[in-house]
């Protein structure tokens, strides 16, 4: 069996979306453009000793995501301790509600988001208590 060892976000503007997930995450970045010869960003999404994986926020060739269009590729889910604190903190960043707060009953609250370059991800707060 294979688990995913790292992601790849593409963006039309790869700097503003380093501080979009920055600011909303506490990602840091390394510069690796000159190894790829074109913008990209690998990032480090947390502390090693902690579960999750690491990446790259790196330069899109084409035009980014429509409004409304379905999901083409796989869509990132972050884990939260407060899903309503990293919502408005999401929003601040100028991120936007993609598929509004829902309950996974007895597990968690769930909901997508679009970042700065149209991209969808996900926020996750367990919470037994969910309905």
């Amino acid at each position: 069996m294979s688990r995913p060892i790292h992601f790849e976000i593409h963006a039309s503007d790869p700097a503003r979306a380093c501080e979009f997930y920055a600011a909303v995450f506490g990602w840091s970045y390394q510069d690796w453009s000159d190894f790829a010869g074109s913008p990209y960003f690998g990032v480090t999404s947390g502390p090693e000793d902690e579960p999750g994986i690491n990446g790259a926020i790196m330069q899109r060739h084409g035009d980014g995501p429509s409004p409304g269009s379905p999901v083409i590729g796989a869509v990132l889910t972050m884990g939260c301790g407060d899903f309503d604190a990293t919502a408005r903190t999401i929003l601040d960043a100028g991120g936007t509600v993609a598929l509004d707060k829902h309950a996974l009953p007895g597990m968690a609250w769930q909901g997508y988001f679009l970042d700065t370059e149209g991209n969808v991800f996900g926020i996750h707060q367990p919470d037994p208590d969910a309905k």
